[in-house]
């Protein structure tokens, strides 16, 4: 039977070109970009294409592509059999982990995937990371916001970018692979996601209220009070566990914020591992005046399910209830 994928194209690296004359990479036309690859002529998928109305830079994502890449989904989700989104790599952890909220009871595959060098050029990763997407997106074994760059699937949500010049690009720090390719395809299915709801549900409510205040030694206190005095939501970035300074100065604008009704998550700045507020002295004082723990969440993912939730919820503690949640496999239990 013939499976059906849509590519959808947002811009970045894998169909890019570089410009005669101002010798920078410029996005070429769709359609040269497919022509590229003639392996995609496949009898047993038909793959189909559109685009977002101004392909982008990565660095230019924001919200309204968002619902622009998920408004293509839902108008598609029936013909379609999965879907592969090419995206360039500097924000694509944050647009998959985006895109798994906004999606719920999703029941095909949604592949992020690009390149590090531009498809037309002699040693792209670009034709390996696309032909391989629309494979997975064909099985109609995964069934969730996925990556998949240089021989790894890996959770959308639990995926972040760790280097800029080598092609293994990305790596999922707190959670395993969902496959690993090599001369086959080797399915974790262990690992797989399945939603409890089965019809798709597409949200398009995103909050921008946002910010993120990066802990450091010496961090000053006008710092910290203009961070926390800018969004609603704010995120921390603590020290291993969880762990930022006892200075009452800090901890008093912390409480403060919280009484003023905003919105406080502890996220750490490892890679791997989780905060674990009262685990050491200096994040116990964090529990006690009501930090939320993002235990073992990326930064990515604790940016977009925050802007997720803010557009979500009514109040603050219903906001704060579903965070520590797992919604779509984000978070360990």
């Amino acid at each position: 039977m013939m499976k059906n994928i849509l590519l959808i194209y947002t811009g970045g690296t894998i169909g890019m070109q570089k410009d005669p004359v101002e010798k920078s990479l410029k996005a070429v036309d769709f359609s040269k970009l497919t022509s590229s690859i003639p392996e995609l002529q496949n009898s047993e998928i038909q793959v189909h294409h559109t685009s977002i109305k101004q392909v982008i830079d990565s660095s230019n994502m924001n919200k309204k592509y968002w619902i622009e890449i998920a408004e293509i989904i839902e108008r598609n989700y029936s013909e379609m059999d999965g879907f592969v989104v090419l995206h360039g790599s500097d924000t694509m952890a944050y647009s998959a982990s985006a895109l798994s909220f906004m999606l719920e009871g999703l029941q095909k595959a949604v592949i992020f995937t690009g390149s590090q060098i531009p498809i037309g050029a002699r040693r792209t990763d670009a034709k390996e990371n696309l032909i391989t997407s629309i494979e997975i997106a064909a099985s109609g074994k995964i069934k969730e916001v996925c990556v998949y760059f240089e021989d790894k699937l890996l959770r959308g949500n639990r995926t972040v970018k760790v280097n800029s010049e080598q092609f293994e690009a990305f790596n999922s720090p707190n959670f395993p692979t969902l496959a690993d390719v090599g001369i086959n395809i080797k399915y974790n299915k262990r690992n797989f996601y399945k939603s409890e709801k089965e019809s798709l549900k597409v949200y398009t409510k995103l909050s921008e209220d946002i910010a993120v205040l990066k802990l450091f030694p010496g961090i000053s206190e006008k710092v910290v009070s203009a961070i926390l005095n800018s969004a609603n939501n704010i995120i921390i970035e603590t020290f291993g566990a969880g762990n930022a300074t006892n200075r009452k100065w800090f901890l008093k604008l912390l409480e403060n914020a919280i009484e003023a009704g905003k919105c406080i998550v502890n996220c750490s700045q490892c890679l791997a591992g989780e905060v674990t507020q009262g685990k050491y002295e200096t994040s116990s004082e964090l529990h006690k005046i009501g930090i939320i723990s993002a235990n073992d969440m990326t930064t990515e993912t604790a940016i977009t399910k925050l802007m997720f939730l803010d557009g979500l919820c009514d109040t603050t503690e219903e906001k704060k209830s579903l965070f520590i949640k797992p919604l779509r496999g984000e978070i360990s239990n």
